[in-house]
């Protein structure tokens, strides 16, 4: 397949962990991939290490947060790609810890910058593009969690901006019906990556018992991906979970 005939994707937050894991196993899969991060050594180690990375894929540094950063970043795939097919929307944080009375606001501010309004930000844009190019349509992929579910202990902007995540891939879905845009969100339960390495070690759970925690490699996230990217547009894998079988999620931990 040619680079002019290879569908073309966006992934945030691909110069580590599950994005990283996703971005490889695109480009593995034939997309043309724009990486997209706040560090370009980070995204320049993912193209060196994808095991395709040939295809034209190339990195973008990107800071979701600002919408001129992420405006530059579609602009820049429309000028180097022509198409978009596919939006990963992966950039995200844990932000800070500790008990809601003595939650800072900063980090609340930067939790929700990143996680909610920089989805936002690249879901907008990516409504734009595929709305006006030709053939139409596209698919939008959300990073959820776990905790869009169930929230851990300490963890208040976390869990509220991924419950607001599961609002937002909603909203997209009933609004892109009529462009021929699916959005889907993909729910991860203890992806092995630098975020989850204290978790495998101990983590605080709901009685305030400290316990480790099962993990999963993240490439079997990507291999989910994968699957939601694959279908065709009339059909749409709405929420999927993704999750480690011996983590407590399930009944009371």
């Amino acid at each position: 397949m040619s680079a002019e005939q290879s569908p073309v994707a966006i992934v945030t937050g691909a110069g580590s962990g599950v994005g990283r894991a996703i971005a490889a196993r695109l480009i593995g899969a034939g997309y043309r991939v724009a990486l997209a991060g706040r560090r370009p050594e980070a995204l320049e180690a993912t193209l060196a290490g994808a095991a395709e990375a040939t295809n034209d894929s190339f990195a973008v540094a990107t800071d979701v947060t600002r919408a001129d950063s992420v405006d530059a970043l579609f602009d820049e795939v429309q000028r180097c790609a022509g198409r978009l097919d596919l939006l990963v929307n992966n950039a995200g944080t844990f932000g800070g810890g500790g008990p809601v009375e003595r939650y800072s606001r900063e980090d609340w501010d930067r939790t929700v910058a990143t996680n909610l309004t920089g989805a936002f930000l690249c879901a907008q844009r990516a409504f734009r593009q595929m709305i006006d190019q030709r053939p139409s349509g596209g698919r939008i992929i959300n990073n959820g969690s776990i905790s869009a579910h169930t929230p851990r202990p300490n963890a208040i902007a976390y869990t509220a901006t991924k419950h607001a995540v599961t609002g937002l891939t909603k909203a997209l879905a009933l609004e892109g019906r009529r462009h021929r845009i699916a959005c889907g969100q993909i729910d991860i339960g203890n992806a092995a990556t630098e975020m989850t390495e204290q978790i495998s070690r101990g983590a605080l759970q709901a009685d305030g018992s400290v316990a480790p925690e099962p993990t999963i490699p993240a490439t079997l996230v990507a291999d989910a991906v994968l699957y939601m990217a694959g279908l065709p547009l009339e059909a749409n894998v709405l929420t999927i979970t993704v999750m480690a079988t011996g983590m407590p999620f399930v009944g009371r931990g």
